[in-house]
């Protein structure tokens, strides 16, 4: 078992021995002069000898003290030097997890510009639906679907996930064109099971229409349920934000203008403790400003 003194005693030693001065040391650490002096106490009472004598205004290094800040200050710098390789490890790769949706559909489109705007940071992107284990894993950051109460984690509010009837051009069109709210129940829905297709339809003023069971296949992920209206297979209830490429390039068109939404939203989020690494803040920064960038052009 080490008998080491405490960390906190030791660093103020080292600051003091290298000024003789406590007032310097206290101003480089953050700390008052009284406190310096009580440290240094500490760590000659543990010592049971003199490291400074006071002489009028100032202290002077004692001859142990001189040979104790001497092996101070290089064991400090070991462990600086270690951790400092350790937090450059940690600060040259990022490992993004987020919902195979989120990442098919818009993130796994963008993430090549992070890469370009910080070359210093290897990405890593993991895609499934399963909840994040921040303390099993190397996962630094993840992108989650839900209500934004996770204990423990920093959360920052992305967008809030809306919904609306969404097919292709070619299916419009061997429709005549146009396609009528009632006729909707009628049509071939896709995933029509969903809690999403039940809520629009509700506000839609269609509720008698969910009051039956749907017809229509059911796909997994809403990235599964826009390919397969964007292959002409049915209507799918989809995000706008998601899907504000492939609607701009004419792959979909949204039926009509009302949205509406279980009040979820995507959320970045980390542990508390990771809220100043500066990996994470870069991501952070940068993944705000693409989903202002976003929905912005949904406004346009």
């Amino acid at each position: 078992m080490r008998r080491l003194p405490p960390l906190s005693a030791v660093r103020v030693f080292e600051a003091a021995a290298r000024h003789e001065n406590f007032t310097a040391a206290a101003g480089e650490l953050g700390m008052t002069q009284a406190a310096v002096s009580h440290q240094i106490r500490v760590l000659e009472d543990r010592l049971g000898q003199k490291l400074f004598r006071r002489e009028r205004q100032r202290v002077i290094l004692t001859e142990a003290g001189r040979r104790a800040a001497l092996r101070a200050g290089r064991g400090l710098d070991e462990i600086e030097a270690a951790f400092a390789e350790l937090r450059a490890e940690d600060d040259g790769a990022l490992t993004i997890s987020t919902t195979v949706t989120f990442a098919n559909t818009w993130l796994a489109w963008r993430l090549g510009r992070f890469q370009v705007s910080h070359p210093d940071i290897a990405v890593r992107l993991s895609a499934d639906n399963h909840l994040t284990d921040f303390a099993a894993g190397d996962i630094d950051v993840a992108i989650r679907l839900g209500d934004g109460n996770w204990p423990e984690l920093a959360t920052h509010r992305l967008v809030t996930v809306d919904f609306t009837p969404m097919c292709s051009p070619g299916f419009l069109a061997a429709h005549g064109g146009t396609i009528a709210l009632e006729d909707l129940p009628s049509l071939p829905l896709i995933s029509p099971a969903e809690p999403s297709w039940t809520q629009w339809l509700h506000e839609a003023g269609l509720s008698a229409a969910v009051a039956r069971p749907l017809s229509g296949v059911h796909l997994d992920t809403q990235a599964n349920e826009g390919h397969a209206a964007m292959a002409g297979q049915g209507i799918a209830i989809l995000t706008p934000f998601l899907w504000r490429q492939d609607m701009a390039d004419g792959r979909l068109t949204q039926l009509f203008p009302q949205t509406s939404t279980l009040g979820q939203a995507f959320w970045l989020v980390y542990p508390e403790h990771r809220r100043r690494s500066p990996k994470i803040r870069r991501f952070r920064d940068w993944l705000e400003a693409e989903v202002k960038l976003t929905l912005a052009s949904l406004q346009t």
